[in-house]
């Protein structure tokens, strides 16, 4: 198996999101108020958003927690997985030693139809949020949080992609574990782009939480119960990794013999859990619609020949393929296309 050339201090899904959202446009009109998670909407639903703020002296007990998920053998061994969750850890970068403060940024992110058309027929794919430029920019955010947040144009923020985002916004009270290991975040689901911004403003409010799975999980059973490939349990709220369809499907390679065929069901990742979700349910049916990719475009994809023309019809369509990554991504979505039966 090969691998995509990414940053060690990113997750996988941190950086497909920083792959897809890096020649976002377009300016946000977000508004905000420093309240506990309060969603906040534009009228487009893709721009809702919350946040939490807490400080960075939490970061060793969240630290000392991966930790002992670690040495429990609660994580999955599974190479690939390692080889990006091991370079993670709630530290300060050497950089920003005097970081005060973590805000930590939920935002609603539809899950996306869209049409390939092949032999005369339209074959609908899904496209999971994360998995397209949603318009939203880390200089948006950042001029966002400066407004309407910290509400100081001089404060210091960084970016940072080396946290683990999920627990992170857990801890913070933003969002609560649900037994399938995704982060909910009340109004918007697990429909969610998740970001970290470390600044040197020390906030009045620290919003530490003891870990919170959510009460519907505790005797529903759907999750577990049509995973796949059974990497959901119903003991706890880590999975077992290795055994995920999203964890291959996003890197190159063949996919291992465990996935059958008719399991494969978005372009990336996979929605079966999340679909299904009974806390989903009204942010599943809010879903949008990316531009139709035509037969012609279909069978190049499939024949795994991409051109420039090709590409930028994607790039557009698709909301893919920024400039530099084409070569990476294109194998990926010639091989996805093809698990999901077209033509």
């Amino acid at each position: 198996m090969s691998y995509l050339p990414f940053n060690s201090t990113q997750s996988r899904r941190e950086f497909l999101s920083y792959v897809m959202l890096a020649c976002s446009a377009g300016a946000l009109k977000l508004h905000a108020r420093p309240a506990s998670p309060r969603v906040q909407s534009d009228p487009a639903p893709e721009l809702h958003y919350a946040y939490r703020t807490m400080s960075v002296k939490h970061f060793p007990e969240m630290q000392a927690y991966i930790d002992g998920l670690k040495r429990t053998n609660r994580l999955s061994w599974n190479k690939t997985y390692r080889s990006y969750i091991d370079e993670m850890s709630f530290t300060l970068p050497e950089e920003f030693q005097d970081a005060k403060s973590v805000i930590v940024m939920s935002v609603f992110t539809r899950l996306m139809r869209v049409n390939f058309h092949l032999n005369g027929r339209a074959y609908e794919v899904a496209l999971p949020p994360q998995y397209y430029d949603a318009g939203v920019s880390t200089e948006h955010l950042k001029d966002l949080i400066r407004k309407d947040i910290v509400k100081r144009p001089d404060c210091r923020l960084e970016r940072t992609t080396s946290l683990h985002l999920k627990h992170l916004a857990v801890r913070s009270g933003l969002g609560k574990y649900g037994i399938n290991n995704l982060s909910y975040v009340e109004g918007m689901g697990s429909y969610i782009t998740l970001y970290a911004f470390l600044t040197d403003y020390r906030f009045s409010e620290d919003h530490w939480q003891e870990i919170a799975v959510m009460d519907a999980c505790k005797n529903c059973p759907i999750c577990y119960s049509i995973c796949p490939t059974n990497c959901i349990t119903r003991e706890n709220f880590v999975i077992d990794v290795g055994h995920c369809i999203t964890l291959y499907n996003e890197i190159d390679g063949h996919f291992p013999r465990f996935i059958l065929p008719s399991m494969h069901n978005a372009l990336m990742g996979c929605m079966k859990c999340q679909v299904k979700c009974p806390e989903n349910e009204k942010y599943s049916r809010m879903t949008g619609r990316l531009e139709d990719v035509s037969e012609e475009e279909t069978r190049k994809i499939l024949a795994g020949l991409p051109d420039r023309e090709l590409l930028d019809s994607l790039r557009h369509k698709l909301k893919k393929f920024p400039p530099g990554c084409q070569k990476d991504l294109f194998p990926i979505l010639t091989r996805n296309l093809k698990a999901l039966h077209i033509g």
